[in-house]
């Protein structure tokens, strides 16, 4: 039974994706499962205080993810898609801290470089700009304790960071820092490898730690699609795993 509490629509996107991320939420806290029947549209719109029009703008997105589908004359029910419940997926954005923290780690920061330099064919092709365009390029190690966790290459706009370059801004989140350009990434495009790690880092992290690592080559999005950040992030092999579902 779905307990009938108003549930919080929060963010920066449209009423109508607000109020499907809302059922969502619904679904998971209320751990429906494939093939259970949602509420009614007057039930749902009472729920979430949202218009009909709304809720139907809404629904139709889940419909056309998959989430949910219609059988005439009885109502929406819930797909083996929405059902899934994927602990850490690869498809789902987060920063690097954000990640290592959920996972119960107090990650510190190791700064190995932060260079100002033109950027080359490859980051102006992931940044949509011309090459030479100013860049920033910050190379980090995550530990916990001396155990070294991620080590990661970012690419950034110059003129998405503050006008002070200091190396130790560059200890927190990098995603908490363009926030204050409004240029916070929220998504992003990447692809997935098993590697070695570059032979300078791997001789800072040992041979107890050389490899295979997982790496993700990412570009990372705002709200608005602006490319923001160009990345290769090296996950320990022995450390961390991604999962994902598919239809």
């Amino acid at each position: 039974m779905i307990s009938p509490t108003s549930l919080p629509i929060r963010s920066k996107k449209s009423i109508g994706e607000r109020a499907r991320d809302a059922v969502m939420e619904l679904i998971a806290r209320d751990e429906l499962q494939a093939g259970d029947k949602l509420p009614s549209e007057a039930e749902l719109s009472q729920m979430f205080n949202i218009s009909r029009p709304t809720l139907r703008e809404a629904l139709k997105l889940l419909e056309q993810d998959g989430l949910i589908f219609t059988t005439h004359g009885r109502g929406r029910f819930i797909s083996a898609a929405a059902a899934l419940r994927v602990e850490r997926p690869i498809t789902a954005y987060e920063s690097i801290t954000s990640m290592l923290r959920e996972l119960g780690y107090r990650p510190q920061t190791r700064i190995i470089s932060v260079a100002e330099q033109p950027a080359d064919k490859g980051a102006a092709q992931a940044l949509r700009c011309r090459a030479g365009t100013p860049m920033v390029a910050v190379e980090r190690l995550r530990f916990q304790g001396a155990e070294p966790l991620v080590y990661c290459v970012e690419i950034v706009r110059r003129d998405s960071l503050p006008e002070a370059l200091d190396a130790d801004i560059f200890k927190g989140s990098l995603n908490d820092l363009l926030e204050g350009k409004r240029k916070r990434p929220r998504m992003s495009s990447a692809s997935v490898s098993a590697v070695e790690l570059p032979k300078a880092i791997a001789r800072v992290v040992g041979a107890k730690h050389a490899g295979p690592w997982l790496l993700i080559t990412e570009t990372c999005f705002t709200d608005g699609g602006e490319p923001v950040v160009f990345a290769r992030d090296y996950h320990r092999g022995d450390a961390f795993s991604f999962n994902f579902s598919r239809r």
